[in-house]
């Protein structure tokens, strides 16, 4: 009976209470409803998402010459691209550098189209020339595209050709010592079959 002679008394101060934590339960709610909504969509984009990334490369066969691999890591595909590349700094060395990594085409007209996981290369140069001012460049590429969704992006990645200081390689690739020795046989073969052939 003192329990319900309490609550009869205080009904109103209890009614007061449990809106209060209604309230408060509900603005809790609403905000984690509105943070997950948030990284859904972040996780949306990022899986529908281009993203372009470009690094130095050289020839599995010949460490000494070296390209650009532009790349599109991203999950989705970029449509319009357009580059813009300049020196940073470098001088004389780094505007011929410049120059003969960008004689590919699609430097001057763009891409209409580049997929997910799909990668292009630049034209190459002979590091060995003109090693030392060659190394002292650094390039800069504004890149400009869109994603399908019409999302607008503007990147600027940053070439330093001091990263290839001291790099060096031992020996020759697998691949290519695979591919000489595959040919060499091709060769051998052939001659091999032209001699039964006159016997």
């Amino acid at each position: 009976m003192e329990v319900m002679d309490f609550l009869k008394q205080n009904s109103e101060a209890l009614t007061v209470i449990f809106t209060a934590v209604v309230t408060f339960s509900t603005v809790v709610y609403a905000v984690l409803t509105a943070k997950l909504v948030a990284e859904t969509r972040k996780m949306r984009e990022v899986q529908t998402e281009p993203k372009l990334h470009i690094t130095i490369e050289s020839f599995d066969f010949a460490i000494h010459f070296i390209r650009l691999n532009i790349q599109n890591i991203g999950m989705g595909p970029a449509t319009d691209l357009q580059f813009e590349p300049s020196v940073i700094s470098g001088g004389e060395s780094a505007e011929k550098l410049l120059k003969e990594l960008t004689e590919s085409n699609f430097f001057k007209t763009g891409l209409r189209n580049f997929g997910p996981g799909k990668n292009i290369y630049s034209a190459y140069t002979k590091i060995a020339e003109d090693h030392d001012g060659k190394l002292a460049s650094i390039l800069s590429f504004k890149i400009n595209y869109k994603s399908t969704s019409g999302k607008v992006y503007s990147e600027k990645i940053i070439i330093d050709m001091s990263e290839l200081k001291g790099s060096y390689q031992l020996g020759k690739p697998n691949m290519y010592v695979i591919a000489n020795s595959l040919e060499k046989i091709q060769k051998d073969v052939g001659r091999i079959v032209r001699y039964l052939k006159h016997v």
